[in-house]
Parts: C-alpha cells; structure tokens; sequence
C-alpha cells in the first residue's frame, strides 16, 4: 500500500482508504460480522485511513471501527469523522459553537477516543462558506485538544473552492469518480498549493463503476440506491454520482472495453482516481471482507496509460458531463 501525506497534518495515510457509510447505514443490510471482517481486511492489508460519520447509522458506523480498533490494539489508523448532519434542517444559524461542540463529544464517545483525529463539517449550505465565525468554532475545538484538525465535506467545487479560504481547514473531501471529473480543472492544483489534503468519495459512483449492475437489479428498499435516485432523502449527488442509472450503465458498457488483465472494473475506477497526485486517498467502501481487499489491491496496480486516460475522459465528455458538470 502506497501512502501520501495527509495535507499539512504530519500524517501520512494510505492512498485507498475505507469509506465507512455502508456499514453505518443506508446501503441494505450488513451484518455486524460482516462489517468488522472487511474493517480487519481492509487494516490487514495495510489501510490507513477510515472515513466515517456521526449519522452514518446513528453512530453505529462509528461504534463498529471503535470495536474493531479495540480489539487490533496497536498503532491507530487516521479516523476521519463527519458533524452537522445531526441537525433536523441544514441551516447556517444551526452550527452553533454548542451543537459543534455536543457532536464532537458524541463522536469521542462513539470512537471511545479522548481527541478527533478530523472532523468534517458534512455537506453544510453553501452560505456557510461565508461565515467565518462557524471556522473559529473549530479552531476553538483544536484549542481545546478535542480535535486535532478538521476539514469539509462538500458537494459542490464551488464550496470546495471557497474552504480553501479558511487557513484551518486540513482537508476537504468531494466525490471524484470517472463519472465526476469536474474537480480536475481548478480545484486540485489550488488545494496543492495551499497543502489541503484531498478526500476523494464515491469514488465508484455508488457502485455503478463495478461493472455489476444491470437495468433490472434490486436494490434494498433501505438502500439510498432505491429511495434516494432522484433526491428525496438528500443531494442526489450523492447516490450514483447524480448520473441517472440508465446513463450510467450505457457509459459503463463504453468504459467496459477498456479493462484488461485480471482486474474488476472496480479495481479499474479505483486506480484511475490515484493517477491524480492532488488526490490524498480515495474512500470506498466494503460491506464484506472480499470486498475491502479487492479495493485494497487496487493501489499496487500498474498505472493507466496515457490513451486509455484520454478515451475516458471522453466517455466522461460525451456520455456524462452534460448532465453533471455544471450542477456540481
């Protein structure tokens, strides 16, 4: 496993991460041996990095990495969590200084840690960006040794670009996939120069870029990939890139062609996404342990050449960007 360093922080993580939503809540079913037996994969084949959130199954994301951790002892990954999605309506006025500081304590305990390694604000307004105010709350949780650093996570570049604003801000975190290249043309180069480090989520556009879906599969009814296609429980971005499904599987049979060797399209994604440096780590996650280890052994991969770059962003160019680019 390759690492990278982790922004301006000192710590170095690995380049494929483990996204822990899916173990949390809102991708079907996952039995809580599951989810710690691809956790223990993941750390066994040399993961460093855990993405995870306060509501991610009302903590219960959070509880199963605290157990796991636990139980391996030894040196801790870097565990990144998410605050703000507690609150009944996303409002600017709701990121008080005691609502940040009541989700941090619940994630400490959560965590069963006595300080953060991150917290990410989680998909704010975009009117947040403009309160200063809301970034000096954070920096009064550093100051009190809750957290060590904190970052954002957004939906759109624009708001991206703005947190860059904000001296303290380690990191931001966006979904970057093949299906949404946008963050290519000015955000990385302005994170690098500032040395924010760069989350990339969803990063096989909710597994669309696995190459397994068809036009009739099912999908759970608690699965975002079911109730949540056109944005009803939260921003459509967020389940299959905001690409709709139909679009995706066409543009999934043009990327197809394009996998060669052993590797799953999968795989494939994944390295594609680590062909960026900008990119600090992607976060995929894994509902069973064959699952985290096929991620894992995505960032040993030879580099993709130089045509098949180009074919894919002219997939990207033809099939996708004129549905997502400018939305997001």
């Amino acid at each position: 496993m390759r690492t990278r360093d982790f922004g301006r922080t000192g710590r170095m993580v690995s380049d494929i991460g483990f996204g822990a939503w899916a173990i949390g809540a809102d991708w079907g079913h996952v039995e809580p041996d599951d989810a710690v037996a691809a956790l223990n994969e993941a750390l066994d084949k040399g993961v460093t990095f855990i993405d995870t959130a306060d509501v991610y199954g009302d903590g219960r994301s959070e509880q199963l990495i605290a157990q796991v951790l636990k139980a391996r002892g030894g040196e801790r990954p870097f565990v990144a969590t998410k605050a703000g999605r507690r609150l009944p309506k996303q409002t600017v006025e709701g990121y008080t200084a005691e609502n940040l500081s009541a989700w941090t304590d619940r994630s400490l305990k959560n965590l069963g840690v006595d300080t953060l390694d991150l917290v990410q604000l989680h998909c704010p307004p975009t009117a947040l960006y403009h309160r200063a105010e809301v970034f000096g709350r954070l920096d009064d949780l550093v100051t009190a040794g809750k957290i060590r650093a904190y970052g954002v996570s957004v939906e759109k570049v624009e708001e991206a670009m703005m947190a860059l604003d904000y001296p303290g801000v380690a990191s931001v975190q966006i979904i970057f996939n093949i299906f949404r290249q946008k963050p290519i043309e000015a955000f990385f180069k302005a994170a690098q120069d500032k040395k924010v480090a760069i989350i990339a989520r969803v990063p096989l556009a909710s597994g669309l870029l696995s190459g397994k879906f068809k036009p009739d599969t099912v999908f759970e009814p608690s699965d975002h990939r079911q109730y949540n296609r056109n944005g009803e429980a939260f921003d459509v971005g967020e389940t299959f890139s905001g690409v709709s499904y139909a679009e995706g599987l066409k543009a999934v049979e043009a990327i197809r062609p394009l996998v060669g060797g052993d590797i799953s399209m999968a795989q494939f994604a994944l390295r594609w996404i680590l062909m960026f440096d900008a990119v600090t780590v992607a976060i995929p996650g894994a509902k069973n342990a064959a699952q985290a280890r096929a991620n894992a052994d995505a960032a040993s991969l030879p580099a993709l050449s130089p045509d098949v770059m180009t074919e894919l962003k002219s997939i990207y160019d033809r099939d996708i960007r004129p549905s997502v680019h400018q939305r997001w």
